[in-house]
């Protein structure tokens, strides 16, 4: 928060200032102007002026409520008004665009998938513009006041300059998506790591909601983290997934696409174990993994009845992560480690091997008390792209737009 009286830029003053008061109407409305100013820490003057603003732009609405405690007339007080507007959620996958239009509470309006061949002759840019103007075309009948549109994606990316430096499955090379769709529809265009944009989802209305201080590891097709410390994503303009699926964790393992041996992600990453589960099941004749397609579901439920090909591949998997995240504990010093993965249905097996290499590596006062717990989101739809508009919101670069028009 930016008091009144502190030097500062005022245009900057004003963006933080409205973004908090929104970020609490948000949290607690119906809310008082009285309460909204206790919990702003702002003189009532400006609460009043921020929420006329917020009121005539019909971003916040007025609602009567009764107060806690009391029993006389009920209070008027202050909450979102989302509905008519709409934003553009977007998650590229391999092979696959899924484009949702969502309202400001990030309620889905409809969403729809799209087919997105790695192997096309049309540049990669061309075909996701194409796509969303057809998306805009089919719905065009259920838009209301769009805002902006928010794109999650795997690779390397640079949020802030809206750049795609490099992505798997497709063939890119410092890709302006951001710039050429802001060109083309005059909308604010947030671009995130997809990994990323789901740990922000879980700590702005997931399972790290209320914690300020998170590490959240995906064990997937690729392996990576999200780091929140002080309430925000760590590196949040430039390139801010954390790569541990490239630390090195056996140095004669095998040769990773990055050029190393025996990377995390050689280990833990889904293909991997399926790849040692198809090896080691021509020792173990007994695994029920024998008589059904091999597949995480698959190994998971083995692991969970006992099968002990399948519990060890798992524990192994649990060793390696909990290896490094040990590091990272000693690092970040979290309150919370989240995990996200298709393995989490054999959590009763997993979680344990990781959280016994932190508690064994890790500082006794940093690992003590920390708990290692499931997302409460996927990796799949639009739901992480909602988090860049909401977080948008929250910081007021996004608010300070739509209240001028």
């Amino acid at each position: 928060m930016i008091a009144d009286n502190q030097p500062g830029h005022i245009d900057q003053i004003k963006q933080t200032n409205a973004g908090a008061v929104y970020r609490l109407i948000d949290r607690f409305g119906p809310i008082s102007r009285i309460e909204l100013s206790k919990k702003a820490q702002l003189a009532p003057a400006s609460i009043t002026k921020i929420v006329r603003e917020m009121l005539e732009a019909h971003l916040v609405k007025e609602t009567e409520f009764q107060e806690p405690g009391s029993r006389g007339r009920p209070a008027v007080g202050l909450v979102l008004d989302t509905e008519a507007w709409h934003f553009l959620a977007v998650r590229i996958g391999n092979g696959e665009i899924t484009i949702a239009l969502r309202d400001l509470s990030s309620k889905m309006v409809v969403e729809q998938q799209f087919a997105l061949p790695p192997a096309d002759p049309e540049p990669l840019l061309q075909r996701i513009i194409q796509l969303i103007d057809q998306f805009f075309v089919t719905h065009q009948s259920r838009l209301e006041r769009l805002t902006a549109i928010a794109i999650t994606l795997p690779g390397r990316v640079n949020g802030q300059a809206g750049i795609v430096h490099r992505m798997p499955f497709y063939q890119v090379d410092d890709m302006p998506l951001g710039p050429e769709l802001e060109l083309r529809t005059g909308l604010p265009v947030y671009i995130q790591h997809d990994i990323c944009a789901w740990t922000m989802a879980e700590s702005l209305f997931g399972a790290s909601r209320d914690a300020s201080d998170v590490l959240q590891v995906v064990i997937d097709h690729n392996v990576g983290a999200g780091v929140i410390t002080g309430g925000r994503l760590l590196h949040g303009g430039g390139a801010t997934l954390v790569e541990i699926g490239h630390t090195q964790v056996d140095p004669w393992g095998k040769l990773c696409y990055c050029g190393n041996h025996g990377c995390l992600e050689t280990v833990a990453s889904t293909e991997s174990m399926l790849e040692l589960a198809a090896q080691r099941m021509q020792a173990s004749m007994s695994s029920s993994l024998h008589n059904q397609p091999l597949s995480i579901e698959n190994l998971c439920d083995a692991a969970l009845s006992g099968d002990q090909l399948a519990c060890d591949i798992i524990t192994g998997v649990g060793g390696s992560i909990g290896r490094i995240l040990a590091i990272m504990v000693n690092l970040f010093h979290p309150q919370k480690v989240l995990i996200g993965s298709p393995l989490n249905r054999a959590h009763p097996i997993l979680f344990p091997a990781i959280n016994a290499c932190i508690q064994q590596q890790s500082l006794p006062d940093y690992g003590a008390t920390l708990s290692v717990e499931p997302t409460e989101f996927l990796n799949q739809g639009t739901m992480p792209g909602a988090a860049l508009v909401k977080d948008a919101l929250y910081n007021g670069s996004l608010l300070i737009k739509l209240l001028q028009g």
